[in-house]
């Protein structure tokens, strides 16, 4: 796909990745631009019953390649990931990599820019992950992140998610339905907050689960091209962590 380099716009949107929070920006990546968007620290909280189940990722970068100013290609790895399981009686901590994501965004109307704007998303989930921290399924689903800025530095966009997932008997296979709401506000400096609400029903045949969290972000844009950020996502339900807490960059080149 690069043996054709697309042509560069001179002057590309402005910056727009996928972080902060759980909600998938409805834009893509401008023809001919790489972005590296870096989860430089993520740590995820849960306490019950007695039992600490933390998950921690170092350096987990998203790579991205815009085919086109409607269309690009993304990949994502998490190199160094860590879970701690400890209980009254044991505790194990597990240390390796994560899975490889493949994904591609299609714009298919708006710009990423005022008004309504829509993307089609689909991924694939490669079981690259070391033992014990990743279930060596093949899985995937489809994304269809849209939202709308209506001016005076107020934007309001969603996603819903489709999974498809296996089973945690190790046969079969079951749906995962994911959404996220949230309403972003321009500041002045360039920062923008961002509050969202997530929600994930998975359809296991085990029984489903329900979580739910109440997210807050901030990101900052100190040029063109460069984005820091940081947020806390809240869980509202025994099933979902309690916290998460995360830090990141990107950039734009």
């Amino acid at each position: 796909l690069c043996l054709t380099a697309p042509t560069r716009a001179a002057d590309p949107m402005p910056i727009c990745p996928d972080r902060p929070g759980k909600n998938t920006s409805p834009c893509s990546l401008d023809a001919g631009y790489y972005m590296l968007e870096l989860n430089g620290y993520d740590e995820t909280f849960l306490r019950r019953g007695g039992t600490v189940n933390d998950t921690l990722l170092l350096v987990n970068p998203t790579l991205k390649y815009g085919l086109s100013d409607t269309l690009d290609i993304e990949a994502s790895f998490a190199p160094i990931q860590s879970q701690r399981i400890k209980t009254a009686a044991s505790d194990v901590a597990t240390i390796g990599h994560g899975d490889v994501f493949l994904r591609t965004k299609w714009m298919f109307t708006g710009d990423g820019g005022a008004g309504f704007t829509a993307v089609a998303e689909p991924f694939v989930k490669l079981a690259t992950a070391s033992r014990g921290l990743g279930n060596g399924a093949l899985e995937g689903g489809m994304m269809l992140p849209f939202g709308y800025d209506w001016g005076n530095g107020w934007q309001l966009s969603t996603t819903p998610e489709v999974d498809g997932l296996l089973d945690a008997s190790g046969h079969g296979r079951h749906g995962q339905l994911i959404n996220v709401i949230e309403l972003n506000r321009d500041l002045p400096g360039g920062f923008t907050l961002g509050a969202e609400v997530w929600t994930s029903q998975n359809f296991d045949p085990l029984g489903t689960v329900s979580q739910y969290s109440a997210d807050f972000d901030l990101a900052w844009v100190t040029g063109k091209n460069t984005q820091l950020d940081g947020g806390v996502n809240i869980g509202l339900t025994k099933a979902t962590p309690d916290l998460e807490i995360y830090l990141g960059v990107s950039q734009r080149f």
